[in-house]
C-alpha cells in the first residue's frame, strides 16, 4: 500500500499525488493518441462520441457533483450550443470563433436558468430546469427560419481559418485536444478558492454562507460555467453527426446526462469519463446479448430502458458512489491485501458530503 508524506502544502493542490499518477495518466494519453492506429473506424467514431459526452459530463458533473445543484434540462444548454455553432458555421466563421460563441450564449443562457437556483433547490429546482428544457426544444423547433424547425439542419466541416477537418481521425484529434483542456480547466478550477465556494456550497449552504462565500454569485457562475461545457458538447456534437434536430436535445438525453454523472460517480472527475463510457457502450452491450435473447423479448419495444432503469436502481442501492467507487473500493483491496477486513467498506453515515469520496 502507498503511503503518501507530505511536506508542504503546495502537495494538497498538486495535479499529480504522486509517480504512479503521471505514468499511468501518460500512458493513457499515448494510447489515446494512438488510436487511429489501433482501432477500427467504426470504434474511432465511438471513442470520439465518448469524448463528446465526457465535455458535456464535466459541466454536468460540476454543476450536480460539486456544486449539488440539480438540473433536468442539461440537454438545453447542449442544444443552444449546437444550433448556434451550427448557424455561424454555415455562415462561414471559422470554427474557434464559432466553438467561443456557442460556449458563450451557451453561458448565458445558463447564467439566465441560474437565478432560479437562488430561490428554489433540490427537486423544485430540477422541475424549474426541465420546463427550461421543454421551452427550448419547443423555440428550436418553431424557430424555422434559423433552426429548419423539425426538419432540422445539415452542418458544415469544421474549418479552421482554412484547413478544413473532413476525416475521422482529425476530427477525433480534434475532439481530443478540447476534452484535455476542458479536464485541466476543471481540474484547476476546483482546487482554486472558486472551486472550493462550490464544494463548500454543496456540502451546508448555512456553513458556506457563515464563512463569507456569496450564494448567489457562486450559484449562477456554476450553472454558466456547466453551461459552457455543454455548448462546447453540444457544437462537437453537431459536427459528429453532421445534422441536428430538436428532438436530439429533448428530456430523454437530459436523463442521459444525468444517467451518466450518477453511474460514473458524483462527485468526481473520472466519474464523468467512466459515465460517457458506460452510456456509449451499454447500447452496443444490449444490442449483442439481443441476440440471445427469446424473440418476445429481446424485440421488446423499451427493452433499453428498462437495462438502464434497472442498472440504476442497482447504482443507487449498491454503489451510491458509481463506478469510480467501486474502483476505489477494488485499488484499496489490492492494496491491502491481504490485510484486507470484511467489514471494512461497510457504508458508514457521512455528516458531510465532502467525506464521501476521499
Amino acid at each position: 500500500m502507498r503511503f503518501i508524506f507530505k511536506t508542504d502544502y503546495a502537495q494538497d493542490v498538486n495535479l499529480a499525488k504522486h509517480g504512479g499518477h503521471v505514468f499511468w495518466y501518460s500512458a493513457l494519453m499515448l494510447l489515446l493518441l494512438a488510436a487511429p492506429w489501433i482501432f477500427a473506424e467504426y470504434w474511432l467514431a465511438q471513442l470520439t462520441l465518448v469524448l463528446i459526452y465526457s465535455i458535456a459530463g464535466l459541466g454536468l458533473m460540476l454543476l450536480a457533483g460539486f456544486t449539488g445543484l440539480f438540473s433536468m434540462g442539461h440537454a438545453a444548454f447542449l442544444g443552444v450550443g449546437a444550433y448556434t455553432h451550427t448557424v455561424l458555421t454555415n455562415m462561414g466563421v471559422p470554427f474557434p470563433f464559432a466553438l467561443a460563441c456557442a460556449a458563450s450564449l451557451s453561458a448565458a443562457v445558463g447564467l439566465l436558468v441560474g437565478l432560479p437556483a437562488l430561490r428554489v433547490k433540490g427537486i423544485y429546482l430540477g422541475i424549474a430546469t426541465l420546463s427550461f428544457g421543454f421551452i427550448v426544444e419547443e423555440v428550436l423547433a418553431r424557430w424555422e427560419s434559423v433552426t429548419g424547425g423539425n426538419a432540422g439542419v445539415h452542418i458544415k466541416k469544421p474549418d479552421i481559418f482554412g484547413w478544413v477537418l473532413s476525416s475521422g481521425e482529425q476530427f477525433y484529434f480534434l475532439c481530443l485536444v478540447i476534452t484535455v483542456v476542458g479536464t485541466l480547466g476543471i481540474l484547476n478550477l476546483l482546487r482554486s478558492p472558486t472551486g472550493r465556494a462550490f464544494v463548500a456550497i454543496r456540502d451546508s449552504e448555512i456553513s458556506a454562507q457563515s464563512m463569507g462565500i456569496h450564494l448567489a454569485y457562486y450559484k449562477t457562475l456554476s450553472f454558466a460555467i456547466s453551461a459552457a461545457f455543454a455548448g462546447v458538447a453540444g457544437a462537437l456534437y453537431a459536427h459528429n453527426l453532421q445534422f441536428i434536430s430538436p428532438d436530439q436535445f429533448n428530456i430523454l438525453q437530459s436523463i442521459d446526462l444525468l444517467l451518466m454523472i450518477v453511474i460514473g460517480g458524483v462527485g468526481s472527475v473520472h466519474g464523468a469519463f467512466l459515465g460517457a463510457i458506460f452510456l456509449i457502450t451499454m447500447p452496443q452491450a444490449i444490442a449483442m446479448v439481443k441476440d440471445y435473447l427469446p424473440a418476445t423479448l429481446g424485440q421488446a419495444p423499451g427493452l433499453q430502458g428498462l437495462v438502464y432503469g434497472l442498472v440504476l436502481i442497482a447504482f443507487v442501492l449498491f454503489e451510491p458512489m458509481g463506478l469510480y467507487g467501486r474502483w476505489l473500493k477494488i485499488r484499496t483491496y489490492l492494496q491491502m491485501f491481504p490485510f484486507y477486513r470484511k467489514g471494512m467498506f461497510k457504508r458508514q453515515k457521512s455528516f458531510q458530503k465532502s467525506d464521501r469520496l476521499k
